[in-house]
């Protein structure tokens, strides 16, 4: 249970992320009031800001198992993605699985739904207040008070224990910590961007293949395909954010050019005058990478999800991080018996590494999906990675594994990848010496 000296806690943001660490502190008896700048979702027909599909795994999955949603979102809410399904610029298929000796799965699921979930989730229990439409204007670091912006022009102050910071890439929270002396600060957009088109079920046409995250990689441009419940595909175009520009804007003919000498057989299944409408009254958005440190000020104030450690899509991670956040956070208030103090530090100093290490690993799989997975050498490299954890299942641990179907830390995962790479370098270079020295002995004889 919660201390008796810290009690009230609020939690800007009730994204998934804000939404679940409400869960997590409600099961301990704090009393909690979530701010949301937006309204209920669930009352609108529309979501606004980044609504590429998530990619459940193992973090977010034992995040949710906490507060018994695991089965419900698993049965109710997505569709397994056993490996990619890659289609070659020839018109070739081929699939990549994920786990190729125990067959684990990635969940696709639709962010809103699962937000969703999480505020109804919310609503019952009896120490949760839900404030929408609210927005943050003011931070007060010196008696912890903050300032609300009601829409209506009425204005709230509040003054908790304990304030999370759960208000996403650009959050408010971390915008005013950014002031204080000694929070370093940075923010990385890269040069790619990402426009989302939207693959409707149809009958007429022959689908995408079930159980597969499908992808064109081509080079320094990408499309990628997940499946939803409904039978539907949430596609998703990345690529640089001037071509965007030089592609759409240069009209109807340049876009159906590039799309049918690019992604033939996808234009096919979309359907020409789909796509066309999708991308000329749609925009591209940019894609940011944010590291900060520390997480927290004081015994008042900690940031978690992507208000911390907002990262690039590519490894399908930023929102199971962002639960594990949640995860280890309530770990820490068992192990220090809900001292607030010690807790909000350990979290922070325990947590920056690992989250920095996938953020670093995030921008590699860009280039592995956009670009490695067409090559021969990245496909035998698979192999044999696959053949060494069949073989050495508790020592060869592929990275995408340990990343996606462990709870290992992810600096852990980093590091336990590039020894695998020094030693199978040092295995290439034995035998490129061996093979040499064999040769060298045949002709001398």
């Amino acid at each position: 249970m919660a201390s008796q000296s810290i009690q009230k806690v609020a939690i800007i943001g009730a994204g998934p992320v804000g939404a679940l660490c409400a869960c997590f502190l409600a099961e301990h008896g704090y009393d909690i009031s979530v701010y949301e700048w937006r309204e209920d979702m669930r009352l609108t027909r529309t979501m606004s800001g980044r609504s590429i599909n998530l990619a459940l795994s193992e973090r977010g999955i034992k995040a949710l198992r906490f507060v018994g949603l695991d089965n419900i979102v698993i049965e109710e809410l997505t569709t397994p993605m056993f490996g990619r399904m890659v289609h070659s610029n020839d018109g070739r298929l081929f699939s990549i699985p994920y786990d190729a000796s125990q067959h684990k799965c990635l969940y696709s699921v639709s962010r809103k739904e699962l937000n969703e979930l999480l505020l109804t989730k919310l609503e019952r229990y009896s120490n949760v207040s839900l404030k929408f439409s609210h927005k943050l204007t003011g931070v007060n670091f010196t008696d912890g008070s903050l300032s609300f912006e009601i829409f209506g022009n009425q204005k709230e102050i509040v003054k908790p224990d304990l304030v999370i910071g759960c208000d996403g890439a650009h959050s408010t929270v971390r915008s005013h910590m950014s002031r204080l002396p000694m929070f370093n600060y940075s923010q990385k957009y890269i040069d790619h961007g990402y426009m989302e088109i939207k693959l409707q079920p149809d009958a007429s046409r022959s689908p995408l293949s079930p159980g597969h995250l499908h992808i064109w990689p081509r080079g320094t441009f990408m499309l990628i395909a997940l499946p939803n419940k409904d039978k539907s595909w949430t596609c998703t175009l990345f690529m640089p954010m001037d071509e965007f520009s030089l592609i759409i804007e240069a009209g109807r003919e340049k876009v159906l050019a590039f799309f049918i000498k690019n992604f033939k057989d996808f234009t096919e299944l979309v359907g020409i005058n789909d796509l066309i409408f999708q991308l000329t009254s749609g925009k591209p958005r940019p894609l940011i990478s944010i590291k900060c440190d520390p997480y927290h000020y004081s015994d008042q104030f900690v940031l978690l999800g992507d208000a911390a450690h907002a990262m690039v899509p590519f490894f399908g991670q930023g929102m199971n991080a962002g639960f594990e956040d949640c995860t280890i956070f309530n770990q820490l208030l068992n192990e220090y018996d809900h001292d607030l103090k010690t807790v909000i530090k350990t979290f922070s100093k325990r947590r920056i590494i690992d989250a920095e290490a996938i953020s670093d690993l995030a921008f590699y799989n860009y280039i592995e999906m956009r670009d490695l997975v067409a090559r021969r050498t990245f496909l035998w490299r698979k192999k044999l990675d696959n053949l060494l954890y069949k073989w050495f299942p508790e020592i060869w641990i592929p990275l995408y594994n340990s990343v996606t179907f462990s709870s290992i830390p992810y600096s852990e995962c980093k590091l336990h990848s590039q020894w695998q790479d020094k030693i199978l370098f040092k295995v290439f270079i034995f035998l490129a010496v061996l093979l040499s020295f064999l040769l060298f002995l045949i002709i001398s004889s």
